[in-house]
C-alpha cells in the first residue's frame, strides 16, 4: 500500500532511549494511513542527550509530552532533561497507584491477584484495570493528542504497556486496521533486550525487575487479542469504550484529523 511504512522505518534513534517510534504510516481501514510526525511513543525520557532534546523539539517539532508515569516514578527520577529544557510541556496522567516495590514496573503479580473475574492474564488484568481505574487519565491524554499546538510523544517507564493501551485507543480512534494496532504494539519486541538492560541499570525500576527475564517482559499477539476482543464483547469496540467513558464526538473528530494523513 502505498505510504505505508516498516516498523523499521519508524524507529527513532534518540539517544538516551531504547523504544521510541514514529506512529506514522500505519494502514487504515478503507484506505490511506496514519500521518507521519504527529504522534510519538517511548519509553522513559530521562536520560535524554542534549542532541536528543534538540531532536525533538527542533527536528521533531513535540510540542507536548503525555507522560503516563506514577507520582512515585517521576519523583524518584527527578527533574528530567525535557523539565531543564523548558520548550514544550508534559502532562502527567497516570493510569494507576503504585504497586511494586518502589513503582508500578513489577507490578503485574499484584494486579492479577486483583483481577475480579481471575480468568485474565496478567498483563491483559493490567491492561484493563486502566481501563476500569482511570478512564479520566486515559481522555486526558487522548484530548492532549487531539488537540496539541505541534507533535506529541507519549511514554511510561518501558513504552510497553500503558503506552500501547492510549496508543491501542489513538490508532483506533484514527480507524487503524488491528492487524496496525497488533503490529505497533508488538513492535517494542524488537528493542525487549535494550530496553529491559536501560531499565534494570535505573536504581528506580531496577528491584522491581530483579530476576526476570527480558522475555517475560516482551508483548505478546494474544494480549492485545484479548483486550479488543474485551472491549468489542462488552463495549462494542475500542469506540464504544470511549463514547461510554464520555469521549465525545468533537474530541474523537480532531483526534482523526490529526492521526489521518491528508
Amino acid at each position: 500500500m502505498e505510504g505505508v511504512t516498516t516498523a523499521a522505518s519508524r524507529w527513532l534513534d534518540l539517544e538516551g532511549t531504547a523504544n521510541s517510534r514514529d506512529l506514522g504510516g500505519l494502514p487504515l481501514e478503507g484506505g490511506g494511513v496514519t500521518a507521519a510526525g504527529v504522534l510519538l511513543r517511548s519509553d522513559n525520557l530521562q536520560d535524554l542527550s542534549p542532541a536528543a532534546v534538540r531532536r525533538l523539539v527542533d527536528d521533531l517539532g513535540v510540542a507536548v509530552v503525555v507522560d503516563l508515569r506514577t507520582r512515585v516514578e517521576v519523583e524518584l527520577e527527578g527533574p528530567g532533561p525535557l523539565v531543564e529544557d523548558g520548550r514544550l510541556e508534559i502532562r502527567h496522567r497516570d493510569l494507576y497507584a503504585e504497586v511494586g516495590e518502589m513503582t508500578d514496573a513489577g507490578a503485574f503479580p499484584w494486579i492479577a491477584a486483583r483481577d475480579r473475574t481471575g480468568e485474565e492474564t496478567p498483563a491483559v488484568a493490567a491492561y484493563l484495570g486502566y481501563l476500569r481505574d482511570r478512564p479520566d487519565s486515559i481522555l486526558a491524554a487522548l484530548r492532549d493528542i487531539a488537540h496539541a499546538p505541534g507533535a506529541v510523544l507519549v511514554h511510561c517507564a518501558a513504552g510497553k504497556d500503558r503506552t500501547g493501551v492510549v496508543i491501542m485507543l489513538a490508532l483506533a480512534v484514527a480507524g487503524a486496521t488491528r492487524e496496525a494496532i497488533t503490529g505497533d504494539f508488538l513492535a517494542t519486541g524488537e528493542r525487549i533486550a535494550p530496553l529491559m538492560a536501560r531499565l534494570r541499570a535505573s536504581p528506580t525500576y531496577g528491584a522491581d525487575l530483579r530476576g526476570r527475564s527480558d522475555e517475560a517482559h516482551a508483548p505478546r499477539p494474544e494480549t492485545m487479542a484479548r483486550v479488543l476482543g474485551v472491549l468489542d464483547e462488552r463495549h462494542g469496540g475500542p469506540l464504544g469504550w470511549l463514547e461510554e467513558a464520555g469521549f465525545g464526538d468533537d474530541d474523537a473528530a480532531a483526534l482523526r484529523r490529526r492521526l489521518q494523513s491528508s
